[in-house]
This record gives C-alpha cells, structure tokens and sequence, in this order.
C-alpha cells in the first residue's frame, strides 16, 4: 500500500500542471496567495512525508500549514487515500474584475492615508459605497455592497503586504518605520 501510495505520488510530480516545484513552502506562503497547482503540490509533498512516517508537527513546520489542515490532509489520505488531496472543481463563481482591474482599485487607495478627499470627494473616508461606485464607473461591474466590503478587505490586505514587501532592503531586513 505504501509503496503503492509513494509510486503514485512521484507519478503525480509528472503529471500535475506545470510550474516549478515548491522550493520553500514557508516563503511561498508568506509571500503570497499560492495557485490551485502550486497548493496541490505542497500537498502531494506533505503526503509524502507523511507516507515516510513523518508526524502533524513535522508538516506544520515544514509548510506553515496550521494543525488542523495537516491533521485534515493526513485523516484524507489514510481514510481515502491519495486522491483526497488532489486539486478538485473550483467552486465559486470567477470574479468580473480581472486581476488588471483589481491591481487598478489598488491604486485607488494609494491616498489612502489622505483620506478619499485626495481624489476630489467630499467625503473624507472610504466606505464600502464609495467603493462600488468607483468600481461601477470605471468597469462597468455592480456589486452588491456585502460583496465590495470583503474585496475592500482582500484589496487593504494585499496593499499592505506590497507596502511591508517593498519596505524589505536587500537583506531581508524590514525598516521598523515602514511596518
């Protein structure tokens, strides 16, 4: 069975989307929001350690995963075996912005700081109905306000990991006034 397990795991390496190999899962999560073949691949490679006898600790340190997904991801592979932690349907209805156009709201909020006032409006804060009308007049797209604050959300979130990024010298050392 192990053996079994560990040929079809090494098949899998073959046979996934192509794209290079996780060198570093640490960073590559640190970094950034990985892709479905970059995630399907940290798991074959967790459930390679674990074929190889290793713990949940073990793969928590490895991946910087927490405990429960390396516990969900070892419960799916002895109780369904390694086919439980391929990649499946993606679920969910595909986003109307393009990354283009997401990476476009961004930069609304580069005055952020200055407040919504540094693009002309009255109103000195943004709020989720700012928001969507922002994206409404430049993209033609209507979302609905629950929606806009959780891409509001993703979009703050993901400025503010470029800014620190960005703040990093070429040692890796972060400048303590830019986090």
């Amino acid at each position: 069975m192990i053996e079994n397990s560990l040929k079809d795991i090494q098949e899998t390496r073959l046979s996934t989307s192509p794209g290079p190999p996780l060198q570093s899962p640490q960073s590559a999560v640190s970094v950034g929001t990985l892709s479905r073949d970059e995630m399907e691949r940290r798991r074959m490679q967790a459930a390679e350690d674990f074929l190889h006898g290793l713990s949940d600790s073990h793969v928590v340190a490895k991946f910087g995963v927490s405990r429960t997904t390396a516990s969900r991801w070892h419960r799916a592979l002895t109780s369904k075996g390694l086919e439980a932690l391929r990649k499946g349907k993606a679920t969910g209805r595909p986003s109307r912005l393009t990354p283009e156009q997401k990476a476009q709201i961004t930069d609304v909020f580069e005055p952020f700081e200055q407040g919504a006032s540094a693009l002309g409006l009255t109103d000195n804060r943004w709020t989720p109905t700012l928001l969507a009308r922002i994206i409404e007049e430049r993209f033609s797209v209507r979302y609905s306000l629950d929606h806009v604050i959780r891409l509001m959300a993703k979009l703050v979130l993901a400025r503010n990991l470029a800014l620190r990024t960005a703040a990093r010298t070429g040692d890796g050392v972060t400048r303590p006034h830019a986090t």
